[in-house]
Parts: C-alpha cells; structure tokens; sequence
C-alpha cells in the first residue's frame, strides 16, 4: 500500500487533499499540526513513502517538520504546500530536503499527478540495477545497488532527488544537460512545476560535494542552457 502522511492545519484543505488522495489509491494518515507528524512519524516507524507538509502552521511550521524528517529519512518523498507564492518560500523548503512545492490552490490531477511522481522516485530507490553496480568520475563514486555517492570513500549525504540528478550527471560526463532534461529525467515528463527546482536542487549538491560550491570544479553552469558534468 502506498502510504502517505498529510500535515495540514486547515481543516477544508486537509479534507480536499485526504479524499483524492485515498481515491488515487493511497493509504492517508493525516494530522493537523508539526508536533503530531513527528510524533506520528516515529510511532509508525517513518512506514511512510510520502510527506505533505503544510509550511504555515500553528507550533512547528512545516519547515522545520521537514527538515525534521528529512534527518530521519533520505528517501520520504516531501512535498510543501503553502498559499504564498514568493520565490524565497520555495527555495527555502527546497534548501532543508523538500523534493518539491506546491502552491495553494491547486486542482486534484495536480496533486495526484505531484504525488504519484514523488512516489515513483520513492519506489526507484528500492529497485535493482540491472547494469554494473559502480560508476566513477574522479574522487566520486556511484554506488547503483545502494543508491549511494562517496568522494575519496567517505559517503556523502543524499536525498534520492540529489542522488538521481548526480547518476544523470555521472552517465552523462562532459556533456551539456538543458534543464529540460534533468527535470524530465527526474521529476518525469508529466511534471507541471517550475525547472527553477533544478537550479536549487543544484545549488544544494554543490554544497555537499563541492570544496567551493561558489567556484565547482565538478558541476559546471552552462549559462543560458543548464549544467555540466566535469570529469576530473
């Protein structure tokens, strides 16, 4: 059963979002507030593929619940949900772990199809490679079996969003990706949000594998088209 846990204060919205979501299929525990996801979280163990996290709540917001789980977890799908629309609410939640955002109101296939991709992802992290279960570029390397990345054998600490857009970068060395692409590739083709998510999910792996994330050495900008990556 797909599992999903929906964080929501406001009672109308939660309402909207657990109905169609059980009728796609999904197995809903929802909760109106931070305090209550992270204790529902951990009495069920993280059992969950999914995470809806409003961001403005009463008590803990839904940033800091994020950033909450995603310690506790690198594979839960996190998706935000917020009625504003500024450019620094979803960079915000993007930076702590969040896979993606969601701006209010958003129609039921929005949600759906949002989810269903997040929880694709969720699902690939558990599949078998079927090709060779090592792929190196210089000090990294990308374990398949594991899903996992180290540089000079000490592991770096990954969501599965970061961890897929690097093995798009490792499969591709040297080769200019437009963010078409890694979004495609990533996020799936029925994605509807903006590629600006690329740019941040970027940003926040250069952060953790760069020596100077503002001068990489590995993940290059192609100015005006996407990235690079640069084999060493």
């Amino acid at each position: 059963m797909k599992r999903i846990l929906v964080c929501e204060d406001e009672d109308v919205i939660r309402d909207f979002v657990v109905i169609n979501l059980k009728r796609a299929g999904y197995d809903v525990v929802d909760v109106n507030c931070g305090e209550e996801a992270l204790r529902v979280f951990e009495e069920e163990h993280g059992n969950f593929d999914v995470a809806l996290l409003d961001i403005m709540m009463p008590g803990i917001d839904g940033f800091a619940v994020c950033k909450k789980l995603r310690e506790k977890s690198s594979t839960l799908g996190i998706i935000m949900l917020s009625a504003k629309t500024q450019e620094m609410d979803k960079v915000s939640g993007l930076m702590i772990g969040a896979d993606d955002y969601m701006t209010k109101p958003f129609s039921p296939s929005e949600l759906t199809a949002r989810v269903d991709a997040i929880h694709r992802r969720v699902c690939m992290s558990f599949m078998k490679p079927e090709e060779s279960p090592i792929v190196e570029s210089g000090p990294f390397q990308l374990n398949l079996k594991s899903r996992t990345v180290s540089k000079n054998n000490v592991l770096i600490d990954l969501t599965q969003v970061e961890y897929q857009i690097l093995e798009y970068f490792m499969n591709n060395k040297n080769t200019a990706l437009d963010r078409s692409s890694i979004l495609t590739h990533v996020w799936g083709e029925s994605y509807v949000g903006d590629e600006k998510i690329v740019d941040v999910n970027i940003r926040r792996i250069r952060m953790k594998i760069e020596d100077e994330p503002s001068n990489p050495q590995f993940i290059m900008t192609i100015w005006g088209f996407g990235y690079k990556w640069n084999e060493k």
